[in-house]
């Protein structure tokens, strides 16, 4: 099947063939960078929650940890461990972009420098939309017992902490918001879904690789993966997403190993 991509200016016009050698199958596409990327974590966070489920402990009264230190006694090779776990999870974000690229659809996304005004700007109201009422539900849940208590930053102190959370809170947010949003929806329209699929199928596998915190956390990323996706569709750029997606992660994460040893209810 030929597929016809949008115009950019960098690529084919709307309506125009591809070349044999620049022709996709964007089904297999998606099923290929969600494989080795978001897709996997949604597998083994629903193994996750299946585990958590079968323990003998109620869900609200277990912890789940993230952003752990590997080898805490030896700082230099933990830095290395946390590192590669920066780099490597972009490997699938860069692999949808030169899928993109190949099509003519990389720019068509919004993921670029060209209007970083709008972008940090959208970012910020986003992210504070989403943030303030998200904590809210977070709490609701764990003590409804839907949720685990999350503890968002866990590696040991050292002198590079917080620059690896201000880099992980990056990697999160280029990672879920260019495969998610920027190559799914537009391999999906390419795909003739209509556009409520793409947006609910979008938000259902966001939420499904947070299922390993809980209900709550997979119902607020539904949630939230909703949200983002009408923005995208509205302002169709994936450079705000990424913005709010990174302002998020990072109040999680820096700001809850800044807080949490004097707020006993984090």
């Amino acid at each position: 099947m030929t597929v016809s991509a949008p115009g950019d200016g960098t690529g084919p016009a709307l309506g125009a063939a591809l070349p044999e050698s620049a022709r996709v199958r964007p089904g297999i596409e998606l099923w290929l960078v969600l494989g080795v990327s978001l897709g996997q974590s949604a597998v083994y966070s629903i193994l996750s929650i299946i585990e958590k489920l079968t323990r003998n402990v109620p869900l609200n009264q277990q912890t789940t940890t993230i952003n752990n230190s590997v080898v805490p006694d030896r700082p230099w090779l933990d830095l290395s461990y946390q590192l590669a776990g920066i780099v490597f999870p972009l490997v699938p974000a860069l692999f949808a972009l030169y899928l993109l690229q190949r099509t003519g659809d990389r720019h068509g996304i919004g993921f670029d420098l060209r209007r970083p005004g709008f972008d940090v700007g959208r970012g910020l109201l986003l992210a504070a939309a989403i943030g303030i009422p998200g904590l809210a539900f977070y709490l609701a849940a764990r003590t409804l017992g839907f949720n685990t208590n999350v503890s968002p930053a866990n590696l040991a102190a050292n002198w590079w902490t917080v620059p690896v959370l201000i880099a992980l809170a990056v990697m999160n947010a280029v990672l879920e918001e260019v495969v998610m949003i920027g190559f799914w929806f537009t391999r999906g329209r390419q795909l003739n879904w209509p556009v409520w699929v793409v947006l609910v199928s979008s938000a259902v596998v966001r939420g499904s690789y947070h299922l390993y915190q809980g209900f709550g956390g997979f119902v607020g990323n539904i949630v939230m993966g909703l949200v983002f996706g009408l923005v995208y569709l509205k302002v169709k750029r994936v450079g705000p997403l990424v913005v709010a997606h990174f302002l998020l992660d990072l109040v999680s994460f820096v700001g809850y190993a800044l807080v949490a040893p004097y707020l006993s209810w984090l």
